[in-house]
């Protein structure tokens, strides 16, 4: 009887030492941030804000890899079917929950599939138009496009992406038809937005400011529930007259389902602490990007949201990708 209260005291100490052993020892090995997009976005450059204090912080290089290509899945279904140690991680951003409705045949799923870490922030969209447009604010833009049904014109950068999701949800919330017209990339609409051959366009406003500030774009509305320190001076949608509708471009990090929970805590606190370092979090602001720092569990029921929000908006408008 001694013998085996013995045993299993030494087999759980055994245990118990492993196990902090493993807590201790992550990491000692580069750790790969994995950005499904080309370098030089929003994505990468949130990715490498955030991966230059995690390496100081554990004491090892954070090395982001590009895997740009279909719209995001080929990155994001490397990390998914990466070993779940802590040493691949996404950055994650709205095609984890919004790629699932575009392409039904994925090998994997935004919410199976990965394990939330932490999440960084958002950049609501912002509704602008040529300085030249008649419409002043986004009340009198949705007066016109209800006044000429299906005349007004919206851009995106593509078939699927968020200003498209974007402006499917503005038509259905205020009742308007407006024909989308897209673009193989941000660039070209922006370019045809300026040259007044399209009426509006919901987009992210790092993409725009320079615009907005050079008199060239006029902001109407920000698709958030409170204003942004980027355009202090512009309304919300709500404040506009169209309350409920939101619409962000957002980042966090996610590892493969299955990374230890240890890991995980250990990456959110210190993703964490990074956010709340002011100069992480100026640089982030300079982009635009309103910093959300949370738990683990708060981030996934944000996926989980999103991803019910978008596939609906998706489903009932027949979208479909490039």
């Amino acid at each position: 009887m001694v013998k085996n209260v013995f045993g299993a005291l030494l087999f759980s100490t055994a245990v118990l030492a492993s196990f902090t052993a493993h807590a201790q020892s992550y990491p000692n090995r580069p750790i790969k941030i994995i950005v499904p997009y080309a370098a030089g976005g929003a994505v990468d450059i949130v990715a490498r804000t955030v991966g230059q204090p995690l390496a100081e912080a554990l004491k090892q290089p954070v090395i982001v890899d590009n895997r740009p290509g279909a719209s995001a899945n080929i990155g994001m279904e490397i990390a998914a079917k990466a070993a779940p140690d802590g040493y691949t991680l996404l950055m994650a951003s709205n095609g984890i929950a919004t790629n699932m409705a575009l392409f039904p045949n994925l090998t994997f799923d935004g919410r199976r599939d990965f394990a939330p870490i932490a999440k960084i922030g958002y950049a609501p969209l912002v509704i602008v138009v040529p300085t030249s447009s008649p419409a002043k604010s986004l009340k009198d833009l949705i007066t016109m496009a209800k006044a000429e049904p299906g005349k007004l014109t919206y851009a995106s950068a593509g078939n699927g992406s968020s200003g498209h999701l974007a402006g499917e949800l503005l038509k259905s919330t205020a009742t308007i038809d407006v024909l989308h017209v897209p673009y193989k990339g941000g660039a070209p609409a922006i370019t045809d937005l300026l040259g007044e051959r399209i009426t509006f366009m919901p987009i992210n406003p790092v993409e725009v400011i320079a615009h907005i500030r050079a008199g060239k774009l006029r902001a109407l509305a920000v698709a958030s529930g409170k204003r942004v320190p980027l355009l202090p001076g512009v309304p919300t949608v709500a404040e506009a007259g169209l309350p409920g509708y939101e619409a962000s471009v957002w980042w966090g990090l996610v590892a493969p389902m299955k990374t230890p929970p240890d890991i995980v805590r250990q990456l959110n606190a210190e993703t964490d602490k990074a956010l709340a370092n002011p100069a992480i979090a100026n640089k982030l602001a300079e982009l635009g990007v309103v910093v959300t720092p949370g738990a683990p569990d708060e981030f996934g029921a944000f996926i989980t949201s999103q991803t019910g929000l978008w596939s609906g908006v998706i489903k009932s408008g027949g979208i479909k990708p490039d």
